[in-house]
């Protein structure tokens, strides 16, 4: 039987806490530095209670440090990686692989100073069979997947390398380049996505040129894709080899956490239910919801399923790279200082809206006082015209909805009490803890004042699901020694969901990197002795002619002129450029051998 893991962001400890109380199995958190959301870092000590009360639940905690590691960093690094162990994380996610090197990863069999696992993040670029298979040779148990796979090509990894946890990501903002490789944000801000402080240039204007300096697009989002939802495919995730499905948002507050996990959570649910002897979840505990999750109501650009079944049309969002949110009707009728909405949708004061206007640009605006469809803004939009698509961003009756308690986890446990030589018994989920105490026989019968003193485990993450007594239980019991009873049950349960949630190291052999897995990004003198290599090349100490941006996506196909897709034959003259608004400008190259689109700086 596979176990299924639904892996959740936390930007912050509450957030975590969330996640687990909304159904995650895992939670992946940033530590102090070295993370690849440079501002989503958590101290140790808030990394250590969420990892306290995660266990709980059998739910696992991953940290993040994920970015290239300088040489000046190394001993702060190894010094961060000793207390993350210390605090009983379940393993790290990495990018730099001089971290292997430094910490003796491939002898931790005989030295155990570092028994923690470690991940390989989506930033070491694994796209290929080839590339996953080597990492797992390096002694990594799990591999997080390039956002770009399909589910076929993921299906092939995992046939190829079948021992590999294979992570997905299925929700949530997305990279245009591969993961690991883009160096965009370096070039142009100094900002380095691989050191965690990317600018997202992806997401400004450009300008599409040809080589005659003609202009094809003006002033476009034209490398802002939409977001990744797979909500509707996870089974054919499953189905893959997959065992771990991500949801992107380290950045993202506690509503957003609440809403997505939750929807997620009893999705993955429903797929069990349907398959009980072939999958089951990765942790413990029943959520027990007040509300109904929408992923409509959270935030997203409009959604995409990427490259799931190939190539596909409309993955970008050339009009803005902003939170566009659910269509809620047509603007009807204007006046001077409202309008009304024709459709179904509710509206609340508060409410935000927003509208594609006559430019093609995003416009918002706050509703201040709504009377059923007919809507007051604060200030009437300039540019609204009859006939217009309305979308709501900001939903206020959702967000009161998430501000309030929105569910509560238990794991169902069924007891048995026994009477014993010495006195009573209490058992539960193979535990069983006893007391010594006088066999007294009952005047009256005790059935019933037993079953509800033991079952009132309200204030722990405990609920009854039954209480076994023989029918011929005829002994007396103070409800004080019941009470004593399932005090120590529930006491003895904690501690063994606390040594469950112990981390092996996965013992293997480690093997040289073979040379067809050059790296890059080679920032330290660790790692340059890791690829035997002669010089550090990562992009962020010595810029030269690589890519800034290596993409899937790919403008020729978006704008419908790539011929090997039906499209029609380009009437430019190439090679194609992008033009900031400042006047920077990167060449385009149509690499369609490999279906891939690069992104050149010029000077």
């Amino acid at each position: 039987m596979r176990s299924l893991e639904l892996l959740a962001p936390a930007k912050n400890l509450e957030c975590g806490i969330a996640a687990v109380d909304h159904g995650a199995d895992a939670v992946y958190i940033g530590a102090p530095r070295f993370g690849a959301r440079a501002a989503a870092g958590n101290s140790v000590d808030d990394i250590r209670e969420l990892c306290r009360y995660a266990h709980q639940y059998g739910v696992k905690v991953y940290v993040t440090v994920n970015t290239l590691i300088y040489d000046d960093e190394l001993v702060a690094t190894r010094q961060l990686l000793l207390q993350l162990q210390q605090a009983g994380v379940d393993a790290i996610l990495v990018q730099d692989m001089g971290l292997l090197r430094m910490t003796n990863y491939e002898l931790r069999i005989t030295n155990d100073e570092f028994g923690i696992s470690f991940h390989a993040s989506t930033q070491t670029d694994n796209r290929t069979p080839e590339k996953v298979r080597w990492l797992r040779s390096l002694g990594f148990r799990r591999v997080v997947l390039a956002r770009e796979l399909s589910v076929e090509e993921i299906a092939e990894i995992h046939r190829q390398v079948p021992d590999v946890e294979l992570e997905v990501f299925v929700f949530g903002a997305l990279c245009v380049s591969y993961s690991g490789v883009c160096y965009a944000s370096q070039h142009c801000f100094g900002r380095s996505a691989n050191r965690g402080a990317c600018a997202q240039v992806c997401r400004m204007k450009f300008d599409l040129i040809d080589a005659d300096g003609r202009e094809i697009e003006h002033q476009r989002h034209l490398l802002s894709l939409k977001d990744l939802n797979q909500y509707a495919h996870l089974e054919e995730l499953i189905e893959a080899g997959a065992t771990s499905f991500k949801i992107e948002g380290r950045l993202k507050d506690v509503a957003y956490v609440k809403n997505v996990v939750s929807a997620f959570s009893q999705r993955l649910n429903s797929i069990i239910e349907r398959h009980p002897d072939q999958y089951c979840r990765a942790s413990r505990g029943e959520c027990h919801y007040t509300f109904t999750p929408n992923l409509k109501k959270t935030f997203n650009r409009g959604f995409t399923t990427y490259f799931l079944h190939g190539r596909q049309p409309d993955i970008f969002s050339p009009d803005t790279p902003k939170a566009m949110g659910e269509f809620v009707g047509t603007v009807k009728e204007l006046r001077r200082d409202s309008f009304n909405v024709a459709g179904t949708a509710t509206f609340a004061n508060g409410d935000g809206l927003c509208f594609i206007n006559g430019e093609g640009a995003l416009e918002g605006f706050r509703v201040n006082r709504a009377q059923g469809n007919r809507l007051f803004p604060q200030q009437m939009p300039k540019n609204l015209r009859p006939g217009m698509a309305l979308y709501r961003n900001n939903d206020m009756e959702f967000e009161r909805i998430l501000a309030r308690p929105t569910s509560e986890r238990k794991i169902a446990i069924s007891m048995q009490l026994t009477a014993t030589n010495e006195g009573f018994a209490l058992s539960a989920d193979g535990t069983t803890v006893s007391i010594a105490c006088e066999h007294q026989q009952a005047e009256k019968p005790q059935r019933d004042n037993i079953i509800r003193q033991l079952s009132k485990l309200g204030g722990t993450i405990y609920e009854c699901s039954g209480v076994e007594v023989a029918p011929d239980f005829s002994w007396f019991i103070p409800n004080s020694v019941l009470t004593e009873l399932r005090r120590q049950l529930v006491e003895q349960l904690a501690r063994r969901e606390d040594a469950s949630a112990a981390h092996n190291s996965l013992a293997t052999t480690a093997q040289p990197a073979p040379s067809q897995h050059p790296d890059l990004n080679i920032a330290n003198r660790e790692a340059q002795a890791f690829y035997g290599a002669d010089r550090l090349t990562a992009y962020e100490l010595h810029p030269d002619d690589r890519p800034l941006m290596q993409c899937r996506h790919c403008l020729r196909y978006a704008l419908g002129y790539c011929v090997k897709h039906g499209g029609r034959k380009p009437d430019w003259r190439e090679p194609l450029r992008l033009r900031l608004g400042d006047g920077r400008q990167f060449r385009l190259e149509f690499d369609c051998k490999h279906c891939q689109m690069n992104v050149y700086a010029m000077d």
